[in-house]
């Protein structure tokens, strides 16, 4: 095991109007055993900076580290990186087995110790695992394939586990299982790892921490936590969360905060925190206060009810914005307290108008 460092790793390709500029000064640090989820929209560079570190691609500028080892110009075979794809790349002429197999086929490795490490992989796969060994890819389920996909990799004693959108082409049943499994499998291995996806839930879920990627920068790491109540930015506050956070324009003058023409005091704290002048309030669902002496009235264009999870979602206007707010499900039915509705203003995120960087945050709750 060990621990993976990359140090303002930067890669530029040529294109039609000169270089362009695919990761910009990455760094990041991830503890032996740790699982770090990077996220981020499509073409961010998630998928470049998985194949930087693979050495399937090298950087522009920048060092790769495993452990104190610096492994920026290491061909890729030797770099004792496991690697799984969303399209599982398994070699369809080979049974399962083959797959896991053939990597000491080609390397010095006597037929007893392939035998022994593949009889392993399959006894931490899982006692269900042992009948796809002796089938061919094209025979098996997209979950299946990506079982085998996985224990090809875990057959190795990989290093650094890399894992790049592993489940994404599975339908929702199986994508939730599956999802499971890796999870056991990564706790079971302890492998450190970089998980690859666009999908927050499926980050917050799989990931130890979470990496928040941009246009080919890290715009913020850390739990879920520390992305959810002190993001750093509107780009990672609106990213991470659902429902989506709302988004309200504000200024702040002598204590009191204006919103289309309406006005409140601010808490004093707050008061002192924040600059004079035009800012932007992101306001999570679940902080709106109902039955306020200054709250104004949410006009509800219509709402769904949630009954896993005990709340409604309610979707209408507020001072001529567009909002959402969860409500507790028994109070669905009773609009009484909407009629004086306004944000907990302790609890939002403040974000300045130019460069959207956090100005005030509440930070993660107190559990105790």
């Amino acid at each position: 095991m060990t621990s993976l460092r990359l140090e303002h790793i930067v890669k530029d390709y040529d294109g039609p109007g000169g270089r362009q500029p695919a990761l910009r000064d990455i760094s990041l640090e991830v503890a032996d055993g740790e699982t770090l989820a990077i996220v981020g929209p499509s073409g961010c560079g998630k998928s470049t900076l998985l194949k930087i570190v693979a050495g399937l691609e090298f950087p522009t500028h920048g060092r790769i580290y495993y452990g104190n080892i610096d492994m920026t110009d290491i061909k890729p075979q030797d770099r004792g990186v496991g690697m799984v794809f969303q399209d599982y790349a398994l070699y369809p002429a080979m049974k399962s087995k083959g797959n896991l197999a053939y990597y000491f086929e080609h390397h010095d490795y006597t037929h007893e110790q392939m035998e022994e490490r593949v009889r392993r992989t399959a006894e931490l796969m899982g006692v269900d695992f042992q009948h796809l060994l002796g089938r061919f890819p094209e025979t098996l389920s997209g979950g299946e394939q990506q079982r085998v996909a996985i224990a090809r990799c875990i057959v190795r004693d990989p290093t650094i586990f890399l894992m790049d959108e592993p489940i994404v082409n599975l339908d929702a049943k199986r994508r939730e299982k599956t999802r499971i499994e890796i999870k056991k499998l990564l706790r079971t291995f302890g492998v450190t790892t970089l998980y690859v996806t666009h999908d927050q839930q499926e980050a917050i879920f799989m990931g130890d921490r979470l990496a928040v990627m941009r246009a080919g920068r890290i715009e913020q790491v850390g739990s879920f936590d520390d992305l959810y109540y002190s993001p750093a930015n509107l780009f990672v506050a609106t990213f991470i969360g659902s429902p989506p956070l709302n988004i309200l324009p504000a200024a702040v003058s002598e204590g009191r905060l204006h919103m289309a023409g309406q006005s409140w005091p601010l808490p004093p704290e707050l008061a002192e925190r924040l600059p004079p002048g035009p800012l932007r309030l992101g306001v999570r669902a679940e902080h709106w206060l109902r039955d306020q002496p200054d709250g104004l009235p949410l006009e509800i264009s219509h709402s769904e009810r949630i009954p896993t999870e005990r709340i409604a979602i309610v979707h209408g206007h507020w001072l001529g914005q567009r909002v959402t707010v969860s409500l507790p499900l028994e109070q669905a039915d009773s609009k009484s307290g909407l009629a004086r509705l306004r944000p907990d203003w302790e609890q939002l995120l403040y974000f300045a108008a130019d460069d959207e960087r956090v100005l005030a945050s509440p930070g993660p709750p107190e559990l105790f």
